[in-house]
């Protein structure tokens, strides 16, 4: 199994990111949208944890699937927030006996206080355990406009640059313009770490829920970009369109830019993911991804 570490160092990344199903019918969502989105060929997929304990479950599942069914490379991502350290320590070591080799350490969203755990507090302590048993690819999440606890800006980036010190790469929460990338990118190297920083991609589909869950991230949809998605009305097949050609503008400025990675927050669906591919000129005539060297 390839080691996200190794394909950063061989060129750029395209990924896609999936959450774990809660029932059949996600179960039956998520299939399609695998099958859909395998001809592709992406470098890596992640698969998110999703709420508190009883993600433990449902992640590892379809990691695990992944793997053994996929030519897919999966990687799980894991929360301090959820678990003690022990249960943590248990969780990875199953990763690994599985045969996964990259793994994303997250601080996790808050849970109640009843379902929350804080013998690891931080995204640095895990990438720490997660070394300790054995993992040697290893990302951490970044903030282009900061972490929604964070203080300010400034502490911030300290703890953003400290953190990938410890770890191989970061991938960005979403963002919509190429300018917060780049401070972002050049805000972390000041403070002498220059390793890989993937940038997240949310297609805009539906521009209420974006802004709910960039909202939820201590993230504001930028005014210009919000006019333009409105500029649709109540028509959505045109606000959809015009999400569709954000994300690839976006796309092609990051791609110019030299960032060494894309990674799709794809929400299980998979045709806003393909247009973008398309657009962007990713995938040969034969159906066959044609991917541009970093």
């Amino acid at each position: 199994m390839a080691r996200i570490t190794d394909l950063l160092a061989a060129g750029r990344t395209f990924s896609f990111e999936f959450f774990p199903p809660k029932d059949a019918e996600e179960q039956q969502l998520l299939t399609r949208t695998i099958a859909d989105l395998q001809p592709l060929r992406p470098s890596f997929v992640s698969v998110t944890y999703r709420g508190g304990r009883v993600s433990r479950e449902r992640t590892t599942r379809v990691v695990v699937d992944l793997l053994r069914t996929t030519e897919l490379t999966p990687m799980p991502h894991l929360t301090c927030v959820a678990h003690p350290r022990s249960e943590l320590g248990d969780i990875i070591s199953v990763f690994r006996a599985a045969g996964l080799e990259n793994l994303l350490a997250l601080g996790g969203d808050p849970l109640p206080a009843e379902e929350q755990y804080k013998e690891l507090e931080y995204a640095s302590q895990l990438v720490d355990l997660g070394r300790s048993l054995g993992f040697r690819s290893i990302g951490v999440a970044a903030h282009p406009a900061g972490h929604p606890r964070s203080p300010d800006l400034t502490s911030d980036r300290r703890h953003l640059a400290f953190k990938m010190s410890l770890a191989d790469f970061a991938i960005t929460q979403f963002f919509f313009k190429v300018e917060e990338y780049e401070r972002l990118r050049e805000d972390v190297a000041a403070l002498g770490v220059a390793k890989p920083i993937l940038a997240g991609i949310m297609p805009i589909t539906s521009l209420t829920s974006v802004q709910r869950m960039a909202q939820l991230s201590g993230y504001a949809v930028p005014d210009d970009v919000v006019r333009r998605i409105e500029a649709g009305g109540d028509d959505r097949a045109e606000i959809r369109r015009r999400g569709i050609e954000v994300a690839t503008e976006l796309c092609r400025d990051l791609l110019d830019a030299g960032v060494p990675g894309l990674h799709f927050y794809t929400l299980n669906f998979s045709k806003a993911t393909r247009e973008i591919y398309a657009n962007l000129g990713l995938v040969k005539s034969d159906g066959r991804p044609d991917v541009p060297e970093g």
